[in-house]
């Protein structure tokens, strides 16, 4: 996936000092380079027999519902506490740099429902994880998870063995 690593900007110092963020804001300007990454993640899960795509807030929602819809799946979101308007369920983790918590709908994933969590990059993984805990407690499965970019010097696979892994560009 050349035409996303020649895309994605780095800014220094964001969040916080010391910390280059991996911008992908200029993939979601470029319409050739989406529909390359949606047909990628496509041909890489559908061996998992996904039923439903769930997606991180904020990026892993914008990937996750052009793959729901181009694969005619459900979406679920999962988002930062008290923007979900129904009931939830919810769960804390933590950061590379602090900590935070999760939520998603009671209703956003069925038991026994085969599930790809989407999100755009995977760090120490542990946002993936806690997303995947959740999917679980609802009673899901987890059939695999699938990031645009993968940061492998930050060892998030570590924290997601076990689990189908999927990144379509690594730094």
């Amino acid at each position: 996936m050349d035409s996303v690593r020649k895309l994605i900007r780095d800014i220094p110092d964001f969040p916080k000092k010391g910390i280059i963020f991996k911008d992908i804001t200029p993939v979601l300007g470029d319409p050739t380079t989406m529909a390359a990454i949606t047909g990628a993640f496509e041909k890489e899960i559908e061996g998992f027999k996904p039923q439903r795509i769930v997606g991180i807030e904020a990026r892993g929602f914008i990937f996750g519902a052009v793959l729901a819809h181009q694969m005619k799946l459900p979406f679920s979101p999962i988002r930062k506490p008290g923007k979900l308007p129904y009931q939830t369920v919810k769960i804390g983790y933590k950061l590379e740099y602090g900590e935070g918590t999760l939520e998603m709908h009671t209703d956003g994933v069925l038991k026994g429902e085969r599930v790809v969590v989407i999100d755009d990059l995977l760090a120490t993984g542990g946002t993936a994880k806690a997303a995947c805990d959740l999917v679980e407690k609802l009673g899901g499965k987890v059939a695999g998870i699938a990031f645009v970019v993968e940061l492998g010097f930050l060892g998030g696979r570590k924290l997601l063995e076990g689990r189908k892994v999927i990144a379509l560009t690594k730094y």
